[in-house]
């Protein structure tokens, strides 16, 4: 009788456990799933490297929300611990846990706060500080500047030393590694010297987390690792009829054709034409190849190529040797290393400037030279117009 009353007792106690813990299960998911406790719209921001641990305890005292655990439990269960993206996030009021997880791990723009983007380009280099339109949500840009011809204006200075503002590296397609090192250099917050120029077109133009006191040399490393497995993955993944020898071979090809066009969907026919003329022995003659002779990636060439310069047997001549030139020319993108490695399947052989941006494609000298004439037609009506624009404003 006693042992038939304990286990009663045990059974009973179990049942009550088991309904106060599924208790406790329902009114966790309720507190995730439910809505949240700040009344007002919170800026959260995950920093690279954060841990979830973090940023649950960082919410918890922003007031964004009611238990760290609950939020860790619930992310982990719905399999989005590992998924945490940086980036600043602007989260509504009374935001549940769950819209929260699903924000900081989706990633995406920044939606709050403020950022400076540091612009690595072609052309030159900027600083560009952006801040959230409180009544859109969307980012708005307040201050800009050169920091190679201006001192940085005061709002600037003040996000820099800002403790939530969030800063970005974006190095532009077909920049040179110079103008990369160079860009560095003009980027205050950034740490220690650079050291040597890395090769040419082993840098992976992309946007690059940055905060005070990020080493430049790091950021160096952190581009050249970027770029070696972009390459390599293309590589990979490349038809095996192509006239390129190595991986190093078809970063050259990708470099040609990223300074080449400044249209996406043009590369791969770019790339075709490239790739048709090494493969029936014609020389590239392509005028980029010709202006890093000259300049060697350390300016832009804001003129054209004198005669002298495309009758000069220099090895980044494309008009005077045959094949690819030693070296990339400059840093290409992703998309131009895919289109290098990804040709279209095309009999194209030359192409030349259409007056839209783009480029006019042939097969034959003859219909390449109507398309040449056709561009000398355009360039003569665009002066015409240029002209009589600048008589208009002088008179």
């Amino acid at each position: 009788m006693i042992w038939r009353n304990l286990a009663s007792n045990f059974l009973t106690l179990l049942v009550v456990l088991l309904v106060a813990a599924a208790g406790v299960v329902a009114w966790g998911k309720q507190q995730y799933a439910g809505p949240g406790p700040s009344a007002m719209a919170q800026c959260v921001q995950v920093r690279p490297g954060a841990s979830l641990d973090a940023v649950s305890k960082q919410l918890r005292e922003q007031g964004a929300i009611s238990s760290a655990y609950i939020f860790r439990t619930g992310a982990d269960y719905a399999g989005r611990s590992r998924d945490l993206k940086f980036g600043s996030y602007l989260v509504p009021p009374n935001a549940s846990m769950a819209e929260i997880v699903d924000a900081i791990t989706a990633g995406g723009p920044s939606t709050c706060g403020t950022e400076i983007i540091y612009r690595v380009g072609v052309r030159g280099n900027s600083v560009l500080l952006r801040e959230v339109d409180p009544a859109t949500g969307e980012y708005v840009e307040s201050a800009r500047y050169n920091p190679a011809a201006e001192p940085a204006p005061e709002a600037i200075t003040q996000a820099e030393a800002g403790r939530d503002t969030r800063m970005r590296l974006t190095v532009a397609e077909g920049v040179t590694s110079w103008q990369v090192v160079e860009g560095l250099r003009q980027i205050d917050v950034l740490a220690g010297e650079p050291g040597p120029v890395p090769p040419e077109g082993s840098l992976a133009p992309d946007t690059y987390s940055v905060e005070p006191g990020t080493e430049r040399a790091r950021l160096l490393a952190d581009m050249s690792a970027r770029q070696a497995q972009i390459l390599q993955a293309a590589w990979e993944a490349r038809p095996f009829d192509l006239p390129y020898g190595s991986p190093e071979e078809a970063l050259i090809m990708a470099s040609i054709v990223e300074k080449e066009t400044g249209v996406a969907d043009e590369r791969p026919q770019v790339a075709s034409v490239f790739v048709n003329r090494l493969r029936d022995g014609m020389r590239l003659q392509t005028d980029p190849t010709v202006i890093y002779g000259v300049t060697m990636g350390r300016e832009v060439l804001d003129r054209g190529l004198r005669r002298s310069e495309l009758d000069a047997r220099t090895p980044y001549n494309t008009y005077q040797v045959d094949g690819l030139p030693p070296t990339p020319i400059a840093n290409p993108g992703r998309a131009a290393i895919e289109a290098a490695l990804n040709p279209a399947d095309t009999e194209y052989l030359y192409f030349v400037a259409d007056g839209t941006g783009g480029h006019a494609f042939a097969t034959t000298l003859e219909e390449h030279n109507r398309n040449v004439a056709r561009w000398r037609e355009i360039e003569a009506e665009q002066a015409a117009r240029a002209a009589a624009a600048q008589a208009a404003s002088d008179g």
